[in-house]
């Protein structure tokens, strides 16, 4: 009886450990973090310094093993370093970050960070101010508890990853070695990004303004498809050559940066390449550093693609919300999607007048109801409502415009008269069939009662088309529909000789005219392509 009762306790424990094991590994495996986790990464509070560093492991198979630290001033960053491709082991990087007005007299606080086999020489060995200390993964801390300068003190620490890891954030800079991670060949290697001094407590959204000569270009940058690393180039042209996909995307919108220097950059989707990003965060400000360096606004909405990584719509907009130079902000919370919002280009001078309006909406990603309407979804009936009551309460205020206010809109997935249900004449390529909605919301009605003079979308990588719209009875064109042609090599695209392009909307507001033409990535990369005249004395023009 006694054996009997042993052995029953022993399958008892095991049976439990099994259980245990289950649900931690499960857990771990597929849990979603909170999206306050994602956002808002603890180690970046302003008011407080950072006093320590260190990298922990744990395992999925011990239900005991915990990648955290005892201490209540260590938080976790909560990003596996091995970017979930460690198997079982996992490694995240631990701060320990205190208060201002909490440090002892004494406390030494972290005055810089350096990665690296052997201690750096910076310091005279013989001072006792100041002194390196070694932590794991080749960090090295530089510790002192001089205060003097708050310049000099480092208040924030976060985890980007991949060797062209950027960091657009003020007084923020990526360490140019990686952490000592073995996390694999095919794993973006992990890198250190570092702030000193202290947070800027709120970035100011700048205001984009029609230019003294009347002038006001806009870059549509579509559909990116930018990795967390180098990515990997889907359909580069020419074929054979070595090519790595975001380096040479970020290289082309640059090149078109420095040459067109457009006023205004329209993301219209589709900027991260969600199933190679495991951390989108790093693909995001790879594009943001860019336009930050650049001293361009921007304003981004979201494709189908951007939340198949590791952050949703929600929190991949608050990220994008707070970054230098940045005019995407999620919109109302009433309406569906995320990114539905208005963006004004005041006229010259000084006025406060808008000059044009830009509606960017969020046209969500695959069908709700894929048995009745096969593919991706369509703008929301609060969406079309919300469209219309913002542009009806502008109009009053746009008429005290001096000149011709005009009306813009930006998408993603194109509407279902993309394909061109009346038979008019396009301009460019139209290379694959539309991918619209099977379901049409009657999005583009609307579009046309508000006196929309344009519409632009991304989604459809080597369609690069206008195509004019006609009114509801169907006499006259209304609107010019658009597409912005595929501009990263992240995503397909570069077959059958298509090569990648950048779509530019060139605005002359003293005749209220409205030029378009795409500029290529290789080839005949000198040349506007396509080159039209869309609107002029604010109204359609259309060739028949």
């Amino acid at each position: 009886m006694t054996r009997r009762i042993v052995r029953t306790g022993i399958q008892l424990g095991v049976l439990l450990t099994l259980v245990l094991f289950t649900v931690v590994f499960l857990d771990n495996r597929y849990r979603v973090l909170p999206t306050s986790i994602h956002n808002h990464l603890p180690a970046h509070h302003p008011g407080f310094v950072v006093t320590d560093l260190t990298v922990v492991t744990c395992s999925s198979l011990n239900p005991f093993s915990s990648c955290t630290k005892d201490g209540e001033y260590w938080h976790r960053i909560n990003k596996d370093l091995y970017l979930g491709k460690g198997y079982i082991t996992k490694a995240y990087l631990l701060v320990e970050r205190k208060r201002e007005s909490d440090l002892k007299p004494h406390e030494e606080v972290i005055h810089d960070i350096k990665i690296g086999r052997i201690q750096p020489s910076a310091v005279d060995p013989l001072s006792k101010d100041e002194r390196w200390e070694s932590r794991p993964a080749g960090m090295w801390v530089k510790k002192s508890a001089k205060r003097t300068d708050e310049s000099k003190i480092v208040t924030g620490v976060d985890v980007l990853f991949g060797a062209d890891a950027a960091d657009p954030r003020s007084n923020w800079a990526v360490q140019d070695i990686s952490l000592f991670i073995d996390g694999g060949s095919d794993a973006p290697e992990p890198r250190l990004t570092v702030r000193k001094g202290p947070a800027l407590k709120k970035v100011e959204k700048p205001i984009p303004r029609i230019r003294k000569d009347g002038k006001f270009k806009i870059m549509q940058a579509a559909d990116l498809h930018l990795s967390t690393g180098l990515g990997k180039c889907r359909h580069a042209l020419p074929e054979g050559t070595k090519c790595e996909a975001d380096p040479r995307t970020l290289e082309f919108v640059e090149r078109l940066l420095d040459d067109e220097k457009p006023d205004l950059v329209i993301l219209s989707g589709d900027q991260v390449n969600g199933d190679t990003a495991p951390d989108a965060q790093s693909a995001i400000y790879k594009y943001s550093e860019l336009f930050a360096r650049h001293r361009i606004p921007y304003a981004g909405i979201f494709g189908n693609h951007d939340d198949e990584g590791n952050l949703d719509r929600a929190a991949s907009m608050a990220i994008m919300d707070g970054l230098p130079y940045s005019l995407s902000t999620s919109g109302p919370g009433d309406v569906d999607g995320v990114g539905n919002y208005v963006v004004e280009v005041l006229g010259r001078g000084s006025t406060s007048h808008s000059a044009l309006t830009l509606y960017m909406l969020d046209t969500h990603s695959y069908s709700p109801d894929e048995h009745q309407y096969h593919g991706y979804d369509w703008l929301k009936q609060s969406q079309i409502d919300w469209f219309r009551a913002t542009s009806q309460s502008l109009k009053r205020k746009h008429k005290e415009y001096t000149h011709i206010h005009m009306d813009l809109a930006f998408i993603h997935i194109p509407l279902p008269e993309y394909r061109n249900p009346d038979g008019l004449k396009w301009v460019g390529n139209w290379t694959e069939p539309p991918t619209a909605p099977a379901y049409n919301s009657n999005f583009k009605d609307a579009l046309v009662d508000e006196g929309i003079v344009l519409v632009s979308c991304g989604h459809d990588h080597v369609n690069d088309y206008c195509l004019p719209g006609l009114d509801k009875d169907k006499k006259k064109p209304a609107l010019w529909m658009c597409y912005g042609g595929g501009a990263g090599f992240g995503g397909y695209g570069g077959y059958y000789g298509y090569h990648r392009r950048i779509r530019f909307f060139d605005f002359d507001m003293n005749e209220a005219r409205i030029t378009t033409w795409k500029r290529l990535e290789w080839g005949n990369t000198e040349s506007k392509i396509d080159e039209q005249i869309i609107v002029d004395g604010g109204k359609v023009v259309v060739d028949m």
